[in-house]
């Protein structure tokens, strides 16, 4: 989702929680990403793989220089022969420990084993984050949290809370120092904008 289409996002959702809400999960997300010392390693549940939103992390981690936020991907039915962003599977957590950030994407109650990997990882060290849909044991294992719980009022769907929250974890990173003339913050953001594409998933 570009810039223009997340503004207009927030826009709607003013006066709600969500884009406060998004931002303080994002920044959290951010300041937990530890560069070369783990990663950030992104799971769902085996009928939910946050394809999405490991996309648009890709895309902002590019855009803020911020390459710590290019997710691993890690997958209930990786496969030998997946290209290797896409090959990473369940054992990866077992390698978790301290330094590792691990998100996790869950709208619904994921199963034992993914559960008990999260245990595991944030028992060796891992900073675990949830973006959940409510079910007490994901959000007790997480040391920051946010529920998007469908069905309530003033809800919102969590595909939307996935863009709210990868557009917040980019964004305001570009250097601006005191006193930069205007010619050279373009030129800044010129560089931002031709630079490579980041891989598509």
């Amino acid at each position: 989702m570009d810039a223009v289409r997340v503004a207009l996002l927030r826009e709607v959702l003013a006066g709600t929680e969500w884009p406060a809400a998004a931002r303080r999960f994002a920044g959290a997300l951010r300041a937990s990403v530890v560069p070369q010392r783990g990663g950030l390693l992104l799971v769902g549940t085996e009928a939910y793989e946050p394809w999405h939103l490991a996309a648009h992390l890709v895309d902002e981690a590019a855009w803020s220089g911020l390459p710590e936020l290019v997710p691993t991907l890690v997958r209930h039915r990786a496969r030998p022969g997946d290209p290797a962003h896409l090959a990473v599977g369940l054992g990866r957590l077992e390698a978790a420990g301290r330094g590792a950030t691990l998100l996790v994407v869950a709208p619904e109650r994921p199963e034992a084993g993914l559960l008990q990997r999260v245990h595991d990882a944030r028992r060796a060290g891992a900073t675990v984050l949830s973006l959940d849909g409510g079910d007490a044991e994901v959000r007790g294992l997480a040391h920051e949290t946010l529920t998007v719980a469908e069905g309530v009022a003033g809800a919102v769907d969590f595909d939307t809370v996935q863009h709210l929250v990868s557009a917040a974890a980019g964004e305001n990173r570009l250097p601006a120092p005191r006193g930069r003339r205007l010619r050279d913050r373009l030129a800044l953001l010129a560089d931002h904008l031709t630079s490579p594409p980041p891989p598509r998933w």
